[in-house]
C-alpha cells in the first residue's frame, strides 16, 4: 500500500513539474518577434549641451564639442562633409531623399523619417549598429547587424547630415573609470529593466516589436541609445545626468555583458524564473527518484 501511494505521488509531482515548462516558455519568451525589429521617429534636439566644458566654432558659432567628467561628446568634423554626402547619396538617399529629410525621389512626403536636425548621435547610432542602410525597409522594426559601413563612414554620413542642420547631441565617450556600478545598477532596474529585462537579454514588446539584447554593444552606443531614444525606447535628456548615463553604461558593459556568477553557474542569464525552473527541476527530480526508491524497498 505504502509503496504504490509513494509510486503514484512521485509520477504525480513529476507529471506537474514537466507541466510548468510551457509557462517558463512563455514567460520568458525573449526571442518571440527577432524576425522584425521600429524605426526612427522624428524627434529633433534630442538632448542639448548642458556642460561644464563646450567648445565652439568660432567661424560658424556652431557648439563642436561639449561634456564634462562622466562623458564628454563630440561633432564629427567637418572635413568629413564632403565624403559624407557622397556616401549618403549611395546607400541612404533612396529613402531618405538626397536631402536628407525623408522626401524619397517619387516625391512622398513622410514616407521615411526625415533625419535634418536629429543629432550626429542619432545617425551614428543606426548606421554603427547596422540597422541602415535598412535591410527590409518594410520591416516593423530595424534588427541589429553586421554594419555594412566602417565607422569613419558612419561618422561621414553623421557630419553631412548635421551640416545642414547642426543639433544635438554629439558622439558620445563615456569615461567610466570613476563609475558607479552599484548606483548603475540601481538606475538600470529602474529605467531600462522593464523592457531589456535585468538581466540585459531584451524581451518581446506589442505589434511584432522587441526591445533588443544588450549583450555586445559598445559602451558609446550605450550612451546614443539612452540619450536618442532609438525605435520604442523612450529618450533620456534631462532626466537622466550624464554621471547616471555613465553609472548605467559601466554596469551594463562589466555586470550584464561579463557576468561573474559568484554563486555558481550562470544558467546563461536565462532570469529568476527560468532559472527556478532548473532548480525545481533538479531538486525536486532528485526527491522524486528517493521517494520512488523508498517505495520500491517497501
Amino acid at each position: 500500500m505504502t509503496s504504490t501511494y509513494l509510486k503514484r505521488a512521485a509520477i504525480f509531482s513529476f507529471v506537474a513539474l514537466m507541466g510548468m515548462g510551457p509557462l517558463v516558455l512563455f514567460t520568458n519568451n525573449v526571442g518571440a518577434s527577432s524576425s522584425h525589429a521600429g524605426y526612427q521617429t522624428t524627434r529633433k534636439n534630442s538632448g542639448t549641451p548642458n556642460s561644464t566644458y563646450v567648445k565652439i566654432d568660432s567661424k560658424t558659432g556652431v557648439v563642436i564639442a561639449y561634456g564634462d567628467s562622466a562623458i564628454t561628446y563630440n561633432a564629427p568634423s567637418a572635413s568629413l562633409d564632403t565624403l559624407g554626402q557622397a556616401l549618403f547619396l549611395e546607400n541612404c538617399a533612396s529613402c531618405h531623399g538626397t536631402e536628407a529629410n525623408g522626401v524619397p525621389a517619387n516625391g512622398t512626403s513622410g514616407s521615411f523619417p526625415d533625419l535634418v536636425g536629429l543629432g550626429p548621435a542619432t545617425i551614428d547610432f543606426w548606421i554603427d549598429s547596422g540597422r541602415m542602410p535598412a535591410a527590409d525597409v518594410r520591416a516593423v522594426q530595424a534588427i541589429r547587424h553586421q554594419a555594412r559601413l566602417n565607422k569613419n563612414q558612419a561618422l561621414a554620413i553623421a557630419a553631412w547630415v548635421n551640416s545642414l542642420d547642426p543639433s544635438y547631441p554629439a558622439i558620445p565617450t563615456p569615461h567610466l573609470k570613476d563609475a558607479n556600478v552599484s548606483d548603475g545598477a540601481a538606475l538600470f532596474a529602474l529605467n531600462c529593466a522593464a523592457c531589456h529585462t535585468i538581466e540585459g537579454d531584451g524581451d518581446a514588446l506589442a505589434s511584432d516589436t522587441f526591445a533588443p539584447s544588450l549583450r555586445d554593444i559598445p559602451a558609446f552606443e550605450v550612451v546614443e541609445a539612452i540619450r536618442t531614444g532609438p525605435a520604442n525606447m523612450p529618450r533620456f535628456t534631462g532626466n537622466l545626468s550624464d554621471n547616471q548615463v555613465r553609472d548605467i553604461v559601466a554596469y551594463v558593459t562589466t555586470e550584464i555583458q561579463h557576468p561573474e556568477n559568484p554563486g555558481g553557474f550562470g544558467l546563461g542569464g536565462l532570469g529568476p524564473v527560468a532559472e527556478g525552473f532548473v532548480g525545481l527541476l533538479i531538486g525536486v527530480g532528485i526527491l522524486i527518484l528517493i521517494a520512488y526508491w523508498v517505495g520500491e524497498r517497501q
